[in-house]
Formats: C-alpha cells, sequence, structure tokens
C-alpha cells in the first residue's frame, strides 16, 4: 500500500488563491488535462487547496468542494503546497498572501496586474532574496505572452516606444459604438450582458485597468521603475457616437490607448482615448481583442495580439506560468528572474506631451467665428491648424458643431486654449477634446 506522504513528495502540491471566474477556470482545465500536464512537467499537478470567501457559492462541477477552505492557515501550514496561485484580484489580501508564499518559500503564479503595478519591484526583489519565482504573465495582456518575451526575448533591444490596447472591455464597448453607432451607456450594458464588463465598470472605463498594466509592460520594457500614480489617466466616458462618426469620415479609429514612450529626457505614460489613422495595425483591433505593438531600435516594430478579456485567455497564461515553474520543479533548476533595471528614470509631465488633437465645438452660427477661435489657438497658443470643418447645423439654435484638426501641438497649450476658446461668446461648448496619435 502506498503512504499518501510518499504519494505527495512525488506530486507538485498546488493551492489555489480564489475560484471565481479566471479560478474556476484554472481548476477545470487543471482536472481536465491532468494526464496531459503530467506528461509535460514530470510529475502531477496536484490540487490541494482552493481558497474562497464563500464555500456555499455555486461552482463548476469540476471543483472539487472537498477542497474549498476559507482559512489560508490550512495552505500555509501544508507543507507539501509548492506553488500558490493567486486569481483573487485587488490589492488587499492578495499582496499578503503573496508575501506570505514567498517568505514561506513557495514560488507564485499571479493574474493580479494591481499587486504587479503596484508592488511588483517590491514583491520581485523580495522572491529573489528567498530563492523563489513569481511568474505574473497573466496581469497584462490576458493570454496574449508579453512579460516573457520582455523578460528574455527582447532584452537584446533598446526599446522606444510601447503602444497597447490592454483593456478588452473597453475595447468591446469602443468597437460597438463605432460600428453600430451605439451611444456609451448602451454599448456598456451590451458588455455587461455578455460578462465583458462588471456590474461596476469604473476600473475598465475609467482606465485604472489599463494603466496597472501599461505601469507593468513600461517598467519592463524601459527596464526602470513605472508607478500607476505616475501614468495620465483618462476614460472613454465623454465619447460619443459623434465622434465616432466624424473620426470614420477624417479615417480614423478611436482606442483607448496605453503608451509608453522612451525620450532622452525621461519616459512618457499615458493612457487615454486616441485617433488612430485607420491603416495603422492597431486601428483593426476589435472587440475583446487586445494588442501591444513595441518597437524596438534592432528589430524594429513587432505586434502581439490575442483576446484580452473572459476566462479562458487569462486562464490560459495562468495556467502556462505553472506548467513552466512546475517543469523546473521538476527538474531542481527553479531560479528567480530578477527585475532587470538599468537605474531611475523621471516619468515626464503630461504637460510637455506634444501631439496632434481632434477638438468638436458647438458654435454660433454666424460671422466672425472662425477668427476668434483661430486667434486664440494660433496667435495666443501657437497652435497650428491643419482643417476646420463644419459639420451638423442646428437651425432653430442657430448653432453648427465644428471638427478642428491641429497639426503638432503641446499638451498644456492645447488645454488653455481649449479652456480660454470655451468662455469665447462665439461658442456654445466644446464637446470633445481627443489626442491624434500615428
Amino acid at each position: 500500500m502506498r503512504h499518501p506522504e510518499m504519494d505527495a513528495a512525488a506530486q507538485i502540491g498546488i493551492a489555489l488563491l480564489g475560484v471565481g471566474v479566471v479560478g474556476g477556470g484554472v481548476a477545470t482545465i487543471l482536472a481536465e488535462r491532468a494526464a496531459e500536464y503530467a506528461r509535460r512537467v514530470g510529475r502531477p499537478l496536484v490540487l490541494r487547496h482552493l481558497l474562497v470567501r464563500d464555500p456555499d457559492k455555486p461552482r463548476p462541477a469540476s471543483v472539487d468542494r472537498a477542497l474549498l477552505t476559507t482559512d489560508p492557515e490550512e495552505i500555509f501550514a501544508d507543507p507539501h503546497v509548492q506553488i500558490v496561485i493567486e486569481v483573487m484580484g485587488g490589492e488587499h489580501p492578495a499582496l499578503e498572501y503573496i508575501t506570505r508564499a514567498i517568505t514561506s518559500g513557495r514560488h507564485v503564479v499571479t493574474a493580479n496586474k494591481e499587486v504587479m503595478a503596484k508592488h511588483g519591484s517590491e514583491v520581485l526583489t523580495l522572491a529573489q532574496r528567498h530563492g523563489v519565482v513569481v511568474m505574473y504573465e497573466a496581469s497584462v495582456g490576458g493570454g496574449i505572452p508579453l512579460i516573457a518575451p520582455l523578460k528574455r526575448d527582447l532584452l537584446a533591444n533598446e526599446l522606444i516606444e510601447a503602444r497597447a490596447i490592454i483593456n478588452g472591455t473597453t475595447n468591446y464597448i469602443l468597437t460597438r459604438m463605432a460600428y453600430e453607432g451605439a451611444d456609451f451607456a448602451e454599448a456598456l450594458r451590451a458588455a455587461q450582458e455578455l460578462g465583458y464588463a462588471e456590474a461596476d465598470p469604473t476600473a475598465d472605463v475609467e482606465a485604472f485597468d489599463a494603466v496597472y498594466k501599461l505601469a507593468i509592460l513600461a517598467s519592463l520594457a524601459f527596464r526602470t521603475e513605472v508607478r500607476p500614480e505616475q501614468i495620465y489617466r483618462e476614460g472613454i466616458t465623454k465619447l460619443t457616437a459623434r465622434d465616432f462618426r466624424y473620426a470614420t469620415e477624417l479615417g480614423y479609429a478611436i482606442k483607448l490607448l496605453a503608451i509608453g514612450r522612451r525620450r532622452p529626457e525621461g519616459i512618457e505614460a499615458r493612457v487615454h482615448p486616441a485617433l488612430i489613422p485607420l491603416s495603422q495595425p492597431l486601428a483593426k483591433v476589435d472587440g475583446v481583442f487586445n494588442a501591444v505593438q513595441l518597437e524596438g531600435d534592432l528589430l524594429g516594430t513587432v505586434l502581439f495580439q490575442g483576446r484580452g478579456a473572459g476566462s479562458m485567455p487569462t486562464t490560459s497564461a495562468v495556467v502556462a506560468d505553472l506548467i513552466d515553474v512546475a517543469r523546473a520543479l521538476a527538474q531542481g533548476k527553479t531560479e528567480p528572474f530578477p527585475w532587470l533595471r538599468d537605474g531611475p528614470c523621471p516619468v515626464l509631465p503630461m504637460d510637455g506631451v506634444r501631439t496632434r488633437y481632434y477638438v468638436r465645438v458647438q458654435v454660433a452660427d454666424r460671422a466672425g467665428v472662425l477668427a476668434k477661435i483661430t486667434r486664440v489657438l494660433g496667435e495666443r497658443h501657437g497652435i497650428s491648424i491643419a482643417s476646420i470643418i463644419q459639420k451638423e447645423t442646428d437651425e432653430a439654435a442657430q448653432t453648427a458643431e465644428l471638427v478642428i484638426m491641429t497639426h503638432e501641438a503641446v499638451e498644456a497649450a492645447v488645454q488653455q486654449a481649449v479652456r480660454e476658446m470655451a468662455d469665447l461668446d462665439v461658442v456654445a461648448g466644446v464637446g470633445n477634446v481627443v489626442r491624434v496619435e500615428g
């Protein structure tokens, strides 16, 4: 008869923290593909504990309810747990559990973008000190492999720029607005009904999620520390169906774009809606797909693209990290990977950014309007106008809508000009200001 502890010693024991959408997917895949993964790794992967908040909540049939626990002490008291998978989300208590796993000598796989964005440097330094591995591929692009290429394949390059669509929820909403003429509220409801958006969509639509992901991406790409609070953030809630219609007529798509760019004086890091020329690959990334475009000094431009919302893409990345760690464990070759840094580098303020702008403004339908607007933009703030197009006219209100496209200008100057423009007696209101990239 085999002794249970001898069986455990021949296995790789896993604790799963969180059995929600992603955690349920991880548990299901590990159950369904147990034999296949055992062959790939060389040892069986065995779930020993599933940490949940509510053990009575309905779970997929593949989840072994006998493994459910609400007590993290059961996990940390089990000497046969070698890998901890954290898919709880949120900063706390996930950070504390990750830290405890590391300090107790366990390897960690996490999908937690907030923890890695805010505390990644500390977490990875702690892991190196304790001789364990922290894997976090799922924290940025869903199922798109990004972290591993940045840590290994692209190290020969000096990366100049990262431009990314890294929130599947907002990309789905913007795609509905672009192709169906839906307004924001309607497109958001559709995303919620399909499970792409949470009941409280703030993290997605106000771009907090994308900021966390850009912090991780930019820190790796530029080999320095970029913190979320240093990144300019602007969500998608001000966009209207009208903006999408005008953008298409002008030859652009509108996307929530995360931009990291290396400048001689520092790093640009910003997340905001942007007009992208329809000829560019990122303009064609629709629905729940994500894409990250990197530019290096040796390889030029490379594009990573894949599904960014839903359970299975993130599950794929989590399980891939798990298999990677488990294979190294089975072969006795696990080595912590340090967060390579070239040293501190300033993150530049948004006011100094130079780009082009789309400005939609409602004006009085009478003579002299253009002269006053161009005086504010050109004479007072040195902003060169590429085009002004009159769009819709409201005869009853005696107003007209203008769409102004500028040449490259400085952010601070544009924002000040827009404020002054709004105060003109011929301006009924500034409808929107969107940056133009590409």
